[in-house]
């Protein structure tokens, strides 16, 4: 079992590069570059976004009733998704540091860019930014939850779960009594190592 899961995390390593190598294909052909994390557009591009952007009166008169009615039950989430964010920052700094493990850094989730897009009006900037922001924040706690579940309970579950990520692929299996000692240790020591290009 332990043959076909490192064949499998290798095929994925082969697809993060194969999407890697697409995203920077549409990189150059819309003509922006990336510099220490900030996307900039040449002054022609961003001409040609700001006429393309439509008002926000516009907008908003094309918005069914539904979406307007949904807002406040999607926006009035920022209070809890802000005290989630705030307690599993200060849980990873305390437990984390106890347990000699590396902290997940939140930069690497909580992307806030897109609302810097030209063609963007201020209430679909508004709206990227929530986005950008909550579900930046559901990514980076999932990511502190793993690494809690690798130190704690690196145990794969009887039945098919969905979204797994690598580090599952390196729990033991469930029901196997026989290693599960040696399997703590190892997967807190792989824990340690921090070894973040194959296990994120």
């Amino acid at each position: 079992m332990g043959r076909f899961f490192k064949e499998f995390r290798e095929r994925l390593d082969l697809f993060e590069d194969d999407f890697a190598g697409a995203v920077e294909r549409r990189r150059v052909m819309l003509r922006y570059r990336l510099e220490r994390g900030r996307a900039f557009f040449e002054d022609a591009t961003v001409k040609a976004q700001r006429q393309a952007r439509k008002s926000t009166v516009a907008s908003l008169g094309q918005t069914y009733l539904r979406n307007l009615v949904a807002a406040p039950f999607i926006y009035g989430l920022i209070f809890p998704l802000a005290a989630l964010d705030l307690f599993a920052t200060v849980y990873q700094a305390v437990a984390f540091r106890l347990w000699d493990i590396p902290r997940v850094s939140r930069r690497d989730y909580v992307i806030l860019d897109r609302h810097r897009l030209a063609y963007l009006n201020w209430v679909r900037k508004l709206n990227c930014l929530y986005c950008g922001y909550a579900n930046g924040v559901l990514a980076y706690v999932t990511q502190i939850a793993r690494r809690t579940e690798q130190y704690w309970c690196p145990i794969k579950h009887a039945v098919r779960i969905r979204n797994v990520d690598r580090r599952y692929l390196d729990f033991a299996d469930y029901g196997d009594a026989d290693n599960i000692e040696e399997e703590f240790r190892r997967q807190r020591a792989a824990l340690r190592k921090n070894d973040e290009a194959s296990r994120r």
